[in-house]
């Protein structure tokens, strides 16, 4: 998208100024709240009257007024329908802003948006890349199940796109296709297969991106590709970057043999240096034959390694977690250079890059050994950066660091933040733990700090002292004594606790210190935490089964107190104790074994990293980051112990290129009647084969550049003959064109020239009908101007003539404009749309109106009349009140947009019903109701028959109200079918077929039908349809076809329905052509299951 649709442009007229200065200054005055909403509501409505107005100038400006409020946060939801109704604007920028503004609220104001769904179709036919982009975008957003179909015929279509760009949105809407309906998975894998094999560069990471939503264990889909993806990698934008890495990285954990087995090789080779030659040569005949890694495994390390220099963190990161999980360890270590530079980012970005260097730093130290500095804590650090830090420096520190590393602890202790100098005592109590030669250091820098003023640092330091004297506590019985005397200052819980754990783990080894240390806890027993409590019932276990002489009754006294805690736990531990250690008839065999169940040797605790079981999550991921599985999160699989066949991964250009061989000959046997025909046949080879556009090496550069030039080209009809010969280029038979052009150029230039001339005049000579149809093939549309309906009346003779002989060979299969795979260039009877059109096609087209393009087309009584009533109002709801509803099928005569509804009122209680009426109105906005007249009473078990007029705005959508009495009010909705929102049309056959030839491609919906043979004759059908739909039937010259006509009510749009019989009498085509693809597609659903039941 060009920048000027985001940016301001300087303001040109003293009005519009003055408008931006009330903008400015709405924000900032000071009359409260009610002033500025009041402001923004006028504001509003200036921007409603500057979209409504004729000028462009005053559209743009409105348009960048409300893009500019999207981007503040500002809710314009209010704007919706008269943004929308700007959407088919003439003006590219007013254009490009309205698609930007409904890919924001499309999803929230779906019912509106699904009235401009026809004007979103053509625009995915328009001559701008950036809008059929856009329309895709804005068409994915409006997620209702009921559009499926278009959506995934629209994806279809734009994955053949000349266009890069385009192809990229499809790949995007892919992954809101899948969300929105998984059962569209199998034709969406069709798709992304198609986009994989796209050589250009901006549709690689969304592709992928795509394939990794939909089908990640499709491994098969990446191996013709893989190598294009090796190589395309350094110039794919960088978020796509990041997801191909992330893919390849799974790729070859399935696909390649381990290659840290080299390594293993290399230890071998060493110990070997030293044996004698005998030795050496029994061992080799015993040993594997040693690694070699595959080219393919080599190509993907080798391609991703420049990208460690890329400005993005997240691909420097997903390099990194690459070169770490599938590259050999001797190679791995270049990423710690690239991954310290990242430290200088913002606090999140480092605070990611840190999690995965702490994982690193545990398995392999020697890769960061030399960057210890760059860990360093800074003041300016957040706390969880500076943990994350002391983390990564426990990690790397040695014997040959440590000093240096608790110099630099030493300054973290006195830090102001508490939660990090409590972190920075645990770390040094893992340095002492893990290096045992400083373990006496670390143990005298612990002590030093009980005596520290703040409560924090000397509870932390208790708590690791504790841990360290579990290891050595005969050597350290002075440390013992000393914590004692801390027991009336620490007030922590978890210090006190350790203090009390450590005394009662030592009793024997400070006999006089113990048992006063338990007389003052019994004192403040009922004060203490309950983690302080459980210790003191502990140490007086301890004590009395070491001491009891001292402290048996001080024991006992704490017994009893426990016995009566409030805290259940305390409760039944004192309970347990007092079992065990105070011998009685009750005891069991256990007190026995008392003192060897208190004071048994305890296993000295293990300090380890918290993120030592974090290795097994792919770094860099979600996953890793919060140490659980996240949703979608997919696991790398363990690496082959054969690798799978390296073939898979062959390319054969060569096949591909023959193909194309037979197909020059032909061309050759009789260039003249070919000659303006080619670009059409050769347009539809283009989209029927992907295969050829990606992988036909020969090619692969020149046509993406080639498409991208016809699509910018076509917004210039000077440029017209360079967007027909890229589009033919792009098909692959640039070769074909390219010698045909060789013998006759200057007739070429010639005749184009003529062609450029004889647009304007009206003309029935042979350049006339070469210019008609070069610009079919070229525009990609279903119709043409005005200027040229004598060509159009041409093509349609020749399109009724191969749909004969169609018929005639009994070829019953239907030709889709999006059905690209199967595309047959013989049959065809509408030419492909291509996205070439000249500007003056598009105001041209934009004017047609298909719907009223015919003056024969007009309305006919209607067919058949239902008798099936709905129930607006249940008696036993409407206490008494009765209501039905149901169409009549006539012209309303409250307005030519509103469909006639006949409601029948009831009274079926024995009292006079007064004042029924119609209020509270809740419709959708667009849609209208007329309502009938108050009615002033209603007579016991009496009725009465009203009409109403409703708009329902060619949707299915439900019109609320109230239906009221003089005493009650009762919520009710109507809700229409969908074949009562049509009138019947009375046309020709041959009006019908021109009308269906302008309506086909995405204009277009069919299913097959299967019944018994009695259930397909003409008056079984006719009924059938009718009874669904208030539609007109259209006089065929054929037995086999029966054709019906309606036109929408609100609109007027075309509705065709075909059912055409199958030679073999049971089977039936059902096929609806119109704009209203949602209409269509409902119509549709129920018009099937009605022809296929008897």
């Amino acid at each position: 998208m060009s920048s000027t649709s985001f940016t301001y442009n300087e303001q040109s007229g003293g009005g519009e100024a003055t408008e931006l200065g009330q903008e400015a200054t709405s924000t900032i005055s000071p009359s409260g709240a009610f002033g500025l909403f009041s402001s923004d509501l006028k504001k509003n409505e200036d921007l409603k009257q500057m979209l409504e107005s004729n000028r462009d100038s005053a559209k743009l400006d409105a348009m960048k007024r409300i893009v500019g409020m999207i981007a503040k946060g500002k809710n314009a939801s209010e704007l919706f329908p008269a943004v929308v109704k700007n959407v088919a604007s003439k003006n590219i920028e007013i254009k490009k802003l309205v698609y930007v503004y409904l890919v924001r609220y499309a999803e929230e104001q779906q019912d509106l948006a699904l009235l401009s769904i026809s004007t979103f179709q053509r625009a995915l036919k328009d001559s701008n890349q950036l809008i059929r982009a856009s329309a895709l975008r804005v068409l994915s957003s409006i997620r209702v199940p009921i559009i499926v179909p278009i959506m995934m015929l629209a994806i279809k279509e734009a994955s053949a796109d000349l266009s890069p760009y385009v192809r990229k949105n499809a790949a995007h809407a892919i992954q809101k296709l899948y969300s929105l309906d998984p059962e569209q998975k199998e034709m969406l894998i069709e798709v992304i297969d198609k986009l994989l094999k796209d050589k250009s560069t901006l549709v690689a990471g969304s592709v992928v991106m795509a394939f990794e939503e939909v089908c990640p264990d499709r491994i098969d889909l990446i191996h013709k590709n893989y190598r294009k993806l090796c190589n395309l990698l350094i110039d794919v934008e960088e978020w796509g970057q990041v997801v191909i890495i992330h893919m390849l990285t799974r790729y070859a954990r399935t696909q390649f043999v381990s290659p840290w087995k080299e390594d293993v090789d290399l230890e071998d080779n060493e110990k070997n240096f030293y044996e004698s030659d005998d030795e050496q040569k029994e061992k080799s005949g015993k040993k594997k034959k040693p690694y070699t890694m595959d080219p393919d495994h080599r190509l993907l390390i080798r391609n991703t390694k420049p990208l460690l220099q890329s400005r993005n963190a997240a691909v420097v990161m997903a390099v990194a977690q690459l070169f770490w999980h599938i590259s050999p360890k001797s190679e791995a270590g270049i990423i710690s250079k690239s991954l310290v530079r990242l430290l200088r980012s913002n606090r999140e970005v480092q605070y990611i890059v840190l999690q995965n260097i702490a994982t690193m730093s545990i398995q392999r130290k020697g890769m960061f050994e030399p960057y210890l500095k760059s860990f360093y804590v800074r003041s300016t650090d957040p706390t969880m950066i500076k943990t994350l830090k002391l983390e990564i420096l426990t990690n790397l520190a040695n014997e040959a660091n440590i000093s240096t590393l608790l110099r630099e602890f030493q300054t973290y202790v006195k830090s102001q933040d508490k939660q990090f100098a409590a972190a920075t005592i645990q770390t040094i109590g893992r340095c002492a733990t893990n290096i045992s030669e400083v373990t006496d250091t670390c143990l005298n820098g612990l002590v030093y700090l009980l005596s520290n003023r703040d409560e924090i640092v000397v509870a932390e330091s208790v708590v690791v002292i504790k841990k360290l004297l579990q290891m050595q506590p005969a050597q350290h019985g002075e440390i013992i004594k000393h914590m004692a005397k801390l027991l009336d200052s620490i007030a922590v819980p978890v210090a006190r606790a350790s203090i009390l754990w450590l005394m009662g783990e030592n009793c024997e080894r400070v006999p006089k210190i113990a048992p006063d240390v338990l007389r003052k806890m019994a004192k403040s027993f009922t004060s203490e935490d309950d983690l302080v409590k459980l210790q003191i019932l502990n140490l007086g276990a301890k004590l009395y089964l070491t001491n009891s002489k001292q402290t048996k009754l001080l024991t006992q006294y704490i017994l009893n107190l426990g016995k009566y805690d409030q805290n259940y736990d305390i409760r039944d531990r004192t309970r347990f104790i007092r079992q065990l250690i105070v011998p009685n008839e009750k005891s069991g065999a256990l007190s026995k074994y008392a003192k060897k169940i208190f004071l048994a040797q305890k296993p000295a605790p293990l300090l380890e990293s918290p993120f030592k079981d974090r290795d097994h999550f792919q770094l860099g991921t979600l996953s890793h980051t919060l140490n659980t599985k996240a949703t979608g999160y997919l696991e790398l699989s363990n690496w082959p112990e054969v690798a799978p066949d390296p073939s898979v991964r062959n390319v054969e250009v060569i096949e591909l290129a023959k193909e194309w061989i037979p197909a020059g000959k032909a061309k050759k046997e009789n260039p003249a009647e070919k000659f303006y025909s080619e670009s059409e046949e050769e347009e539809d080879s283009s989209d029927s084969s992907s295969d050829s556009e990606s992988e036909s090496g020969s090619q692969s550069g020149e046509r993406d550049e080639e498409g991208e030039n016809s699509d910018a080209g076509s917004e210039d009809s000077s440029s017209e003959p360079e967007s027909e010969s890229g589009s033919g280029s792009e098909s692959g038979g640039e070769n074909r064109q390219t010698a045909e052009s060789n013998s006759r150029t200057k007739g070429t230039r010639d005749s184009e020239d003529g062609r450029k001339e004889n647009k304007k005049p009206k003309t029935s000579d042979s350049s006339s009908d070469e210019s008609s149809s070069v610009e079919e093939s070229s525009s990609g549309s279903e119709s043409e101007s005005e200027s040229e309906n004598e060509s159009e009346s041409r093509k349609v003779t020749k399109e009724k003539e191969k749909k004969t002989k169609q018929d005639s060979n009994a070829l019953t299969k239907d030709i889709s404009l999006l059905d690209l795979d199967d595309f047959n260039t013989i049959s065809t009877p509408v030419a492909l749309p291509t996205p070439a059109l000249s500007p003056s096609l598009i105001a041209d087209l934009e004017g047609l109106n298909l719907s009223t393009s015919s003056s024969v087309i007009s309305v006919s009584t209607p067919v058949f009349a239902p008798v099936k009533t709905h129930v607006l109002l249940h008696r036993m709801s409407g206490k008494g009140l009765a209501a039905h509803y149901f169409f009549p099928r006539q012209p309303c005569i409250f307005g030519d947009t509103m469909v006639s509804v006949q409601v029948t009122l009831n009274n079926t209680t024995d009292q006079k019903i007064e004042n029924i009426h119609i209020k509270g109105k809740k419709l959708p906005i667009g849609m209208q109701m007329h309502v009938f007249n108050l009615i002033e009473s209603l007579e016991p078990e009496g009725s009465v028959t009203v009409s109403m007029g409703i708009d329902f705005c060619d949707s299915t959508q439900t019109a609320s109200f109230q239906l009221c009495t003089k005493d009650d009010c009762f919520n009710v909705n109507i809700q229409p079918p969908v074949g009562e929102l049509l009138l019947p049309v009375a046309m020709s056959e041959k009006d019908f077929k021109k009308e269906q030839g302008m309506l086909t491609g995405m204009n277009e919906t069919s299913a097959a039908i299967i019944a018994a043979p009695q259930n397909f004759s003409p008056s079984v059908i006719l009924q059938k349809v009718v009874s669904v739909a208030n539609i007109g039937v259209v006089p065929s010259g054929q037995d086999n076809i029966h054709r019906f006509a309606a036109k929408t009510v609100h609109s007027g749009s075309l509705m065709l329905v075909t059912v055409e019989l199958k030679e073999e009498g049971s089977t039936a085509q059902l096929i609806i052509n119109t704009e209203k693809t949602v209409i269509g597609s409902v119509l549709l659903q129920e018009l099937k299951p009605v022809l296929s039941h008897g």
